[in-house]
């Protein structure tokens, strides 16, 4: 039986062989009494990395961008955000029920934001309406392709922002990186919080983390704890973390390369689709389809798994488990649909 080609998602990946080892031998302490040497270095890395005072080892990026909304807002605070964000459609609610907060939706069909939407967004106190407390951007975009967000868009909605916090979900924060050419930093800079996952490219079996000033970055420890994610000797997930940083970046141009093999393979066989295969930029692949679903089931019938964020959008996520020969597989099972 052929190998099953498997462009679900990123999360999919496993632990390399150097994260193994770096486990194993991990050095460990009580995270929970601030004890772990491990996870202090992963914290301090992500830190440097990013341009920020601080960072905070989270289970998730989910609880990254959670314990994010806690800080930066208030119950009740709106924060603006795309109408296609993670933190919207793909936390289950999650913002409602942990923060208290409710969102404010701009268009993102195109993975940004149009600044003159933002604008009135934001002038809206004036006339009785609630005001934005706070911004939410993700860099990169998952809905719309993975596109990522130069770092002048980001100063620029920094710029409009006036002095209200923004967080960068940057789930694959690394793969914007590697596509823009841009330091983490950078991309960083506009930003008051920012999320990166260290379980989707980059490998590692568990874990993201929260970066931020110093005493934002502190009451994210609190709210950690009130979510259940405290960990105690957690420097063997943090060591992996470690390893995903220091050996997996500069690789994610490998992904985006199939990627764009793939999303070209698809335009040509998915007219229908309208899909411009130069708006994949990094490692999805994802369009509009009427019968998206169909489409999905037909591929995985045919040994490629891919998977559907809209009832008529698909997606397939090239990753370090899928090579060259896999990406070739799939190409040809995406050309059998044009029969």
């Amino acid at each position: 039986m052929s190998r099953v080609v498997d462009l679900r998602s990123d999360t999919i990946t496993l632990p390399t062989e150097a994260m193994r080892e770096a486990m194993a031998s991990a050095v460990v302490g009580d995270d929970g009494y601030g004890e772990d040497p491990t996870v202090a270095a992963l914290e301090a890395r992500f830190a440097a990395l990013t341009g920020k005072e601080a960072a905070l080892f989270v289970p998730s990026g989910v609880m990254g961008n959670q314990i994010a909304l806690r800080v930066l807002c208030a119950p009740g605070d709106v924060v603006l955000c795309g109408a296609h964000q993670h933190v919207v459609g793909f936390e289950m609610g999650a913002a409602a029920r942990n923060a208290g907060v409710q969102f404010w939706t701009v268009e993102d069909d195109a993975g940004v934001f149009d600044l003159e939407e933002v604008a009135g967004a934001l002038a809206s106190e004036a006339d009785h309406q609630v005001a934005v407390r706070a911004i939410a951007v993700e860099n990169t975009h998952m809905y719309a392709g993975g596109v990522p967000w130069p770092s002048f868009e980001l100063a620029e909605l920094a710029a409009l922002a006036a002095g209200r916090p923004i967080h960068l979900d940057g789930a694959r924060l690394f793969n914007a990186v590697v596509a823009t050419g841009e330091s983490a930093a950078a991309l960083c800079a506009p930003a008051t919080t920012v999320m990166a996952s260290l379980s989707k490219g980059l490998c590692a079996p568990v874990g993201s983390l929260l970066a931020g000033p110093h005493d934002l970055i502190e009451r994210a420890r609190v709210e950690r704890k009130r979510l259940g994610g405290a960990m105690r000797q957690a420097g063997f997930l943090a060591a992996a973390g470690l390893v995903a940083l220091d050996t997996m970046v500069e690789r994610l141009a490998e992904d985006h390369r199939r990627a764009r093999r793939l999303a070209e393979a698809f335009a040509e066989a998915l007219p229908e689709a309208d899909y411009d295969p130069a708006t994949c930029r990094t490692n999805i692949v994802s369009f509009d389809h009427p019968e998206a679903r169909r489409l999905v089931a037909d591929l995985a019938g045919a040994g490629v798994l891919g998977g559907t964020v809209g009832p008529r959008r698909a997606r397939f996520v090239t990753h370090h488990g899928v090579d060259d020969g896999d990406l070739e597989r799939a190409v040809a099972a995406v050309a059998r649909l044009r029969g």
